[in-house]
């Protein structure tokens, strides 16, 4: 195992740490006991890694990383045990932050293939998905849940048990506290404005699809009424189902363009962002 001079030191790589062979270690890196590191990865220089930590195969921890350290959370108990679970081939770039779970024994979550750029931020039992991208100085409260190749910009803050949809894009310093719908693109505060037409095309989504969504986006979205409710009263009546296609929710041809919202707009009643241009009452919608 390549581990640099410095690191086994006092300050340096608990001999209770479980690495596997092939692990890098730069000079200064911390890593506690309890931390288990995977075949390939590499850790940088002065990167600190701490708590029950699980690190899969061929992460790369980057410069001043803090990695599984204490929640920001005033009710954390030092003598619980809760725990970090990252999958494999993610990046964490210099002096990103990723915080284990605060309640006894639960966990945050990081998938596969994830990028999380320079000074993000990952709190307390966010469960992010695969193939997730968190630029520069993003910032993800407690509790956040992110889908499947989501992309959040550089600035962006996401309150506290949001859910954010596969696929959806943040514009940069958005600031949201209610969910993202999936394939959308979240702006400003709390507004929705158009689908995520770039990623969609990138997740080669056919086509056919791609013209579905925009039916369903144009139909739910532009309503300023409660999401869930919308879509309760869009659906009633119809043929309704959950198809895949090319790993996201679409809408089969025989239904009505409204299939992939449901599963979203109902899970836990934060209510979901709407488009800025139209604001009708529920009076008008019925």
């Amino acid at each position: 195992m390549p581990i640099h001079p410095t690191a086994p030191k006092a300050i340096g790589v608990s001999p209770k740490a479980e690495l596997d062979s092939t692990v890098e270690v730069g000079s200064n890196v911390i890593i506690d006991e309890h931390v288990k590191i995977g075949a390939g990865t590499k850790v940088w220089a002065n990167a600190y890694i701490t708590g029950h930590t699980e690190i899969g195969h061929d992460n790369q921890i980057h410069m001043g990383a803090v990695i599984g350290h204490e929640p920001q959370d005033l009710k954390f108990d030092r003598n619980c045990r809760s725990y970090l679970k990252i999958g494999d081939r993610n990046i964490f770039r210099e002096y990103c932050t990723v915080h284990r779970g605060t309640e006894p024994e639960s966990a945050t979550v990081i998938g596969n293939d994830c990028f999380l750029m320079g000074v993000s931020h990952v709190g307390h039992n966010c469960v992010i998905g695969n193939n997730v991208i968190i630029c520069n100085c993003a910032l993800l409260a407690g509790h956040v849940h992110v889908g499947d190749q989501a992309f959040i910009s550089g600035g962006v803050v996401i309150h506290q048990f949001t859910h954010v949809g596969r696929l959806a894009m943040f514009s940069g310093n958005a600031r949201v506290s209610m969910d993202v719908p999936p394939f959308t693109l979240a702006a400003e505060r709390n507004e929705v404005h158009a689908l995520n037409l770039v990623g969609l095309r990138r997740a080669k989504i056919p086509a056919a699809a791609l013209a579905e969504f925009e039916t369903a986006f144009q139909a739910v979205l532009p309503i300023r009424v409660e999401w869930h409710a919308s879509v309760e009263r869009s659906v009633e009546g119809w043929r309704v189902q959950d198809c895949r296609s090319a790993r996201v929710y679409r809408v089969c041809p025989q239904t009505r363009p409204m299939a992939f919202a449901r599963r979203h707009a109902r899970h836990n009643g934060r209510g979901a962002l709407s488009a800025p241009q139209l604001q009708l009452t529920e009076s008008e919608f019925r």
